[in-house]
């Protein structure tokens, strides 16, 4: 422990393109482009299909398929291609495969979760299908969409420290370097960087949720993961 704290303390190690505040940088901007390129395709389709209840035996299957690729071997396979190569771009796409099937399936089920009542009541009012599903679905079903977007930032987050080991610079380098001259401060300061960092967007992310849920009365849903399973049928959510 006293190797870890006095290699984090290092002021070497919070300077230049290999210090501390750099690679943590580069850990989110990888991460947010992923996350960020499976939001564009998954909430679309998912709202889309949630809002006239189909396609949820094709989300199951998509997210059954999508848990069962090891992220790692989807980087790599980008990595190996001609067009893509080592680098940030083969992480990118490879978490972005990771991130898309929780979306998916979060992103449907809320929307399926939406009270039947108060969708009748809003075509009744003459509302059209798209204005339902904009001024009436995404609105209640937000809370839930948000938690599952949450989630899967955290886990992408985590599992971004896999890009060190295709040339893209993260905080998982420090894991490798320190592995590969077995210097065990500098790995075990790896790990504890990168955990640190899941706990405060954790927090923040929470905060955030709960800063929302106040502005719009709706209740804050937290940490509810969607089992593949549950798609197809009503599930109970938990409100904290």
């Amino acid at each position: 422990m006293s190797g870890i704290w006095a290699w984090l303390t290092d002021p070497a190690n919070w300077s230049g393109e290999d210090g501390i505040p750099h690679r943590t940088l580069q850990h989110l901007v990888i991460s947010g482009e992923a996350l960020l390129l499976a939001m564009i395709v998954a909430l679309p389709a998912a709202l889309v299909l949630g809002h006239f209840r189909r396609g949820g035996n094709v989300l199951i299957g998509v997210g059954n398929v999508g848990r069962a690729i090891p992220t790692y071997a989807a980087i790599v396979t980008f990595a190996l291609t001609d067009q893509i190569g080592v680098g940030s771009l083969a992480v990118v796409l490879g978490l972005a495969v990771f991130a898309l099937p929780p979306l998916l399936v979060n992103t449907y089920v809320a929307v399926t979760q939406v009270d039947k009542d108060a969708i009748d009541a809003a075509k009744g009012m003459g509302m059209t299908g798209r204005q339902v599903l904009g001024k009436v679905e995404v609105p209640l079903a937000f809370p839930l969409i948000f938690a599952g977007i949450s989630i899967t930032t955290v886990q992408v987050v985590a599992t971004a420290t896999f890009g060190a080991l295709v040339g893209a610079g993260t905080l998982g380098l420090y894991i490798t370097q320190g592995q590969s001259v077995q210097d065990y401060s500098e790995m075990y300061a790896g790990v504890i960087l990168v955990a640190v960092l899941c706990v405060v967007l954790d927090r923040l992310l929470a905060l955030v949720q709960r800063l929302i849920a106040r502005r719009t009365g709706r209740p804050t849903v937290r940490n509810r993961r969607i089992s593949a399973e549950e798609a197809a049928t009503p599930i109970p959510v938990r409100v904290v």
